[in-house]
């Protein structure tokens, strides 16, 4: 992205771009006049007229170095890749590399162009009468193809090569294509093909076969958010980041997209864009309200939900989009579940990351299956006639899947249900988990369909006694709420705890609210007033370093065994990363606690001693 100036050709009308080196020594030749230039868009502006300012395809222009260096420089390109990109810039760069001529020598094709040379201008201004473009769109029929192959058999008028470049060229029809293949494979040896589209499964195989291809790459959000920022210094716009990754995340890869909004957004600030121009422009709601709306729903809360929806919407953003936008989140919690070190990304804001690692604790199963209902209801929320209403639906089927057991948990509540019942008979509705109260099994069933689990189970518990804890993180787990399961686990040094009393010092990048927001959980728990109280005391470690502290204990004595070592020995670059007690296991998938010391359990210690 070197050389990133305004470009001063000569032709207005034709899509110049950044300057090339020593462009400033150059003037175009242009009559005077005192009428200002036409304005012309930033993708036209600042196209690319060099190998140097093309970005995100050092691959590609590796490739033609060494090509150009060996002498090894086939007769046709097929260049590939979505809207965008820079297929027809690469090519015209491409063809001006084949003809390079700089001003003091004959020279050679290269991809290194330090000067203007002879051809250049010309080239780029797309006016070499040795350098033909044609749009496959417009010239789809057979008279076009065999027009070149008439013509090619002629020698350049000046340059070294006569360079055809047909853009778009999945659109050629059938003949057509059978029109070029002799040509295309023996083309005399002054003539070079450069086509581009982007579809490249309607191409034929016979004429990719005969093609060196290169597909261009989308570019990534940290290298587009760099040549935007460097962009905007040359116009002098003053643009905040959010509003470059949000322009950079639209974009999709597509450079001539990203500077297409890159020009409406300064059109639309007049000058300065911030985030919530940007997001305004493009109907899209704030980052930080989609997560609370994402949070609201995967806690079961339908009304919290509701009324951040129709805020959202009131405030002008797009329903679909806001369910696009719901589904992009959902998408990126998983990644972050996955592969941690997707909270790199460039196009993503600083709440995005640190909120996304928060959810990391939601199930796979629970992602996925609101993946799959948001991209479901993303449709039907584009054909509905109210797509607010459509989104409303979409939103209360979520909140209850979100409120629903997963499959296992609920194999595990009625095995539970069937060991509880101890043989009685089998007509009568079981009975709901962790249920109390009267109305019977079959009233419970019904009241359970017809609410939140959450609320159900609210109207049937007295007020509880939490004596450890211990006590508090698994009723957090049993309330399913695994966010603040997770801050109980994480954030919380607990200095004192007793039923009604808890005082904690809180970890290094805890929640300045997690008192309050703890005393309202543990008040709508228990149905009684907590207090909760913050110490400037040290505190105990948190229950994630104590289990971290066992964990790599019991990986560190396993690891010392001389068995383990042996086979880690065998076995070069292989460590433990898990221990797992299979008894142990089989007893926590029957539900057994204690585990019965009789003789059908056999024990062997691995030790020095013991093979």
């Amino acid at each position: 992205m070197s050389h990133l100036t305004p470009d001063q050709g000569a032709d207005n009308s034709q899509p110049a771009g950044m300057s090339l080196p020593g462009f400033d020594s150059h003037p175009a030749t242009v009559p005077a006049s005192d009428k200002p230039a036409p304005y012309r868009v930033l993708a036209r502006k600042y196209r690319p007229q060099s190998f140097e300012d093309l970005i995100g395809q050092d691959a590609m222009v590796q490739t033609l170095s060494n090509a150009f260096a060996a002498g090894r420089i086939p007769q046709a390109w097929i260049l590939t890749g979505v809207r965008g990109v820079g297929k027809t810039t690469t090519a015209r760069i491409l063809a001006r590399g084949l003809n390079y001529q700089p001003p003091e020598g004959e020279g050679g094709p290269t991809v290194t162009m330090p000067s203007e040379g002879v051809h250049c201008r010309a080239i780029i201004e797309s006016r070499h009468i040795d350098v033909l473009e044609m749009d496959a769109a417009s010239h789809t029929g057979v008279d076009d193809v065999r027009a070149i192959n008439e013509g090619v058999r002629y020698a350049p008028v000046s340059a070294r090569y006569k360079v055809y470049i047909i853009d778009d060229v999945h659109m050629l029809s059938k003949s057509a294509f059978n029109a070029f293949l002799k040509t295309l494979e023996e083309p005399p040896p002054h003539a070079k093909f450069i086509f581009a589209t982007t579809d490249i499964r309607q191409v034929p195989v016979t004429i990719l076969s005969r093609c060196q291809r290169f597909d261009l790459r989308r570019v990534e959000s940290s290298v587009m958010i760099a040549h935007l920022t460097k962009i905007c210094g040359l116009e002098g716009v003053e643009i905040d980041p959010e509003a470059l990754s949000l322009v950079a995340r639209a974009a999709e890869g597509s450079v001539r997209d990203a500077l297409s909004l890159l020009d409406q957004a300064i059109a639309h600030g007049a000058g300065k864009v911030d985030g919530e121009i940007v997001r305004s422009m493009l109907g899209l709601a704030d980052r930080a309200r989609v997560i609370d709306l994402f949070e609201a729903v995967m806690k079961g809360d339908i009304a919290t939900a509701l009324h951040e929806l129709r805020n959202q919407y009131n405030s002008g953003a797009d329903p679909a989009s806001v369910v696009a936008d719901l589904a992009e989140f959902t998408h990126f919690v998983t990644r972050l579940k996955v592969v941690p070190e997707a909270a790199s990304d460039g196009a993503v804001t600083e709440i995005e990351r640190v909120r996304g690692q928060a959810q990391t604790v939601l199930s796979m199963r629970v992602l996925s299956r609101a993946w799959q209902m948001l991209l479901k209801g993303h449709r039907e929320v584009l054909d509905a006639a109210r797509p607010i209403a459509a989104a409303e639906m979409l939103l209360v089927r979520l909140a209850y899947a979100a409120d629903l057991p997963t499959p296992d948990e609920a194999l595990k509540m009625l095995e539970q249900q069937s060991g509880s019942s101890g043989g009685s008979s089998g007509g009568h509705a079981p009975s709901a988990p962790r249920g109390g109260g009267g109305g019977g099994a079959s009233g419970l069933a019904v009241a359970t369909r017809s609410m939140p689990v959450a609320a159900v189970q609210n109207a049937s518990q007295p007020a509880m006694r939490l004596d450890r804890f211990e006590d508090l993180v698994a009723l957090a787990d049993e309330k399913r709420d695994l966010v603040l399961k997770r801050t109980l686990e994480t954030d919380i040094r607990l200095v004192r705890f007793e039923d009604g009393v808890i005082e904690f010092a809180p970890a290094a990048g805890a929640s300045v609210n997690l008192a309050a927001d703890l005393g309202k959980k543990l008040q709508e728990w228990t149905g009684r007033r907590w207090l909760v109280a913050v110490s400037s005391q040290q505190g105990q470690e948190t229950l994630r370093e104590v289990s971290d502290r066992e964990t790599a204990q019991v990986l560190a004595d396993v690891t010392a065994n001389r068995v383990v070592r042996a086979v880690l020995d065998a076995f070069p670059g292989a460590r433990v990363v898990d221990v797992r007690d299979p008894v142990a296991e089989a007893l926590a998938a029957r539900g057994d606690d204690d585990l019965p010391l009789d003789d059908s359990f056999d024990f062997t210690m691995l030790d020095d001693d013991n093979d």
